[in-house]
């Protein structure tokens, strides 16, 4: 997975109101509308709060769908979870990368108003997909897999909008820095969501993934409306056909990137039913979740900092600082691998059931959280790409990993098992990440890693390989676990360094033109 899942201008979000007038969503959102992020703001201080945001709506998920395990008769549920991942690929197509496009152009331009009217393109986009994908829903619905759920593909085409709105929406205010109403927005987005379904299916008493998906489907709706009421999209932008090239242009290719790594996560599962059958597939599920957790918290922040990142207009700033957060986020994963491979055992334990012979799917937690390495150097050079506009790579990047994986998962299933579908997991993302800095312009004087830190990591990885060599008996997964827990001092240690060099030029930022010494003094003139 690729963080991986938004930068800053200047202008106003409406038209600017009289002195002393405040617009409703300034008052709600404790922000004056279209400020910048503040000069010099900590990518890892206030930039972190956002990444905090993101991380709940993974913690509702993880609260919310065993839950509805036991809600639900097991064949609703597993049609409730296509129809999750049915609107996760939606979205990622009604989107059309417009998200990056937003942050591109605030940036650019300093100004909300094309952000603005990208936000109203971007919602009718997603509603001509969701009218085509409902109109031809017959065709697909029975080779996916939804015979008999008609109504439930229906809803679940109908989340499209109201999705798309919402991560647009989400986008333009991480790009205005106002965290009070990103949190709001993304908290009924994220977990709001899930609960209102929940919350139907134990009020009604109907244990249907069609009555999950309605009550989805309201809160996915009141969110799209107060996300509306907070940016104020230009609807009369969705006319703009130069706008909306330009945001094809970049965004088409971020799409398949997405759609491919969309692939490259989901493909060892398909690839593994096929080889090992599906009690296989829940095994390595189990495993990939409790590695992957670190990639997924440490990779939301490469999202989170995109509106800082690409506000930088000097290129040489751009990619010094896109190298000081990289190296950050690898030492941070340091103490968070070793961290997650003494504790997993015990977390293995008491997510799997005995069945799922929890002991032996260590080293797949160690493989793939050791595939945070190359996601987080890969997702450094795909900001610089974005930044540039140069995203056929990604695409590229993207398909050739997809392809890879899938390919050495059917060389190393029979031979290795899920330790097989794991060391396919790196190799790929490996791949991901080396295609990445091929596919940056020759002009680009990349920053390397510090030889010390590339060490660092090479011993960690090598103590963290060797621990799960250890007994996985009661008394030595407690023991692990206190040395796990030991790991955090360290984690924080890492992070207040992080922080204490987080000292990018507020001048590279946020560059403004320095007025001449005639205007200041002719607006000194006009204020008297």
């Amino acid at each position: 997975m690729e963080a991986g899942g938004a930068a800053p201008r200047g202008g106003p979000v409406v038209e600017e109101p009289a002195d002393g007038e405040a617009t409703v969503a300034s008052a709600v959102a404790g922000a004056t509308p279209g400020a910048p992020p503040a000069e010099g703001q900590s990518l890892f201080g206030r930039g972190l709060l956002y990444v905090a945001v993101w991380s709940l709506q993974l913690v509702g998920a993880i609260v919310v769908y065993p839950v509805l395990a036991h809600l639900v008769p097991a064949a609703e549920f597993g049609w409730l979870a296509s129809a999750v991942a049915l609107g996760q690929v939606l979205v990622v197509l009604a989107t059309v990368g417009f998200d990056q496009a937003v942050i591109l152009l605030r940036a650019e331009t300093g100004s909300d108003r094309p952000a603005q009217a990208l936000v109203a393109i971007g919602v009718g986009v997603a509603a001509v997909v969701t009218l085509v994908g409902a109109a031809t829903a017959t065709l697909w619905r029975g080779e996916l897999g939804f015979d008999g759920a008609g109504s439930l593909v229906l809803l679940t085409l109908c989340w499209t909008v109201p999705a798309v709105g919402v991560v647009l929406i989400s986008v333009l205010l991480l790009s205005q820095d106002r965290l009070r109403a990103f949190t709001v927005v993304n908290l009924l987005y994220g977990v709001g969501a899930q609960l209102a379904g929940t919350a139907l299916l134990l009020l009604t008493g109907t244990r249907t993934a069609a009555t999950y998906a309605v009550g989805h489907l309201a809160a996915l709706v009141a969110t799209l409306l107060l996300g509306v009421w907070l940016v104020r999209p230009r609807w009369r932008g969705v006319a703009d056909a130069a706008l909306a090239r330009r945001a094809l242009r970049l965004g088409a290719p971020l799409m398949v990137s997405s759609l491919a790594v969309y692939v490259l996560n989901a493909g060892d599962r398909l690839v593994i039913q096929r080889v090992l059958g599906a009690p296989e597939v829940g095994r390595y599920q189990i495993a990939y979740n409790v590695g992957n957790v670190a990639i997924i918290l440490l990779g939301l922040a490469s999202m989170a900092w995109a509106p800082q990142i690409a506000a930088v207009r000097d290129e040489v700033q751009r990619w010094a600082l896109i190298g000081r957060s990289r190296d950050a986020l690898l030492r941070l994963m340091l103490p968070a691998l070793l961290g997650l491979t003494l504790g997993a055992p015990l977390a293995l334990t008491v997510a799997a059931p005995e069945s799922f012979r929890p002991d032996e799917l260590l080293v797949v937690a160690f493989l793939v959280a050791a595939a945070a390495f190359p996601v987080l150097i890969g997702n450094a050079s795909a900001r610089a790409l974005i930044t540039l506009e140069e995203t056929r790579g990604l695409a590229v990047a993207a398909l050739s990993a997809a392809g890879l994986n899938v390919a050495l998962n059917l060389l190393l299933l029979p031979v290795w098992g899920l330790a097989g579908a794991a060391v396919a997991t790196v190799v790929s993302f490996t791949l991901q990440t080396v295609l990445h800095r091929v596919a940056l312009p020759r002009r680009v004087v990349w920053p390397r890693i510090p030889g010390r830190l590339q060490l660092a990591a090479l011993a960690t990885l090598a103590v963290s390989a060797a621990t799960t060599l250890l007994p996985q008996d009661t008394a030595w997964n407690v023991a692990r676990f206190a040395v796990a827990l030991a790991c955090l001092p360290w984690f924080l240690h890492q992070l207040r360094a992080a922080r204490a060099g987080d000292a990018a030029p507020r001048s590279a930022r946020h560059r403004r033109p320095v007025p001449s010494v005639a205007g200041r003094h002719r607006r000194s003139a006009g204020q008297g």
